[in-house]
């Protein structure tokens, strides 16, 4: 346990910043599947809508430093190639 008022309040900190963490994390796998279902289901104009919402999370997660810039960059090239090829 943490035994001065400094350390005390920076666990209180890490334990707001990580249940944000999760909860963010968790929104942008969601928003992830929901390509990858639109995909799978080959409905191209569903998949290009939830593709356009789910664009500004992963730019705005790998500004912040959530998740690696290449990530986001793999994630949008690898969708962006499958909602193509449904052409």
């Amino acid at each position: 346990m943490a035994n001065t008022a400094q350390a005390r309040k920076r666990a209180r900190q890490a334990q707001v910043r990580r249940a944000r963490n999760v909860s963010q994390r968790s929104m942008l796998r969601t928003l992830i599947k929901k390509v990858v279902k639109a995909i799978e289901a080959k409905d191209k104009s569903a998949a290009q809508a939830a593709y356009t919402t789910l664009l500004p999370a992963l730019d705005r997660y790998a500004t912040c430093g959530m998740i690696h810039k290449n990530k986001a960059a793999r994630h949008k090239s690898r969708l962006t190639a499958h909602i193509k090829a449904l052409g």
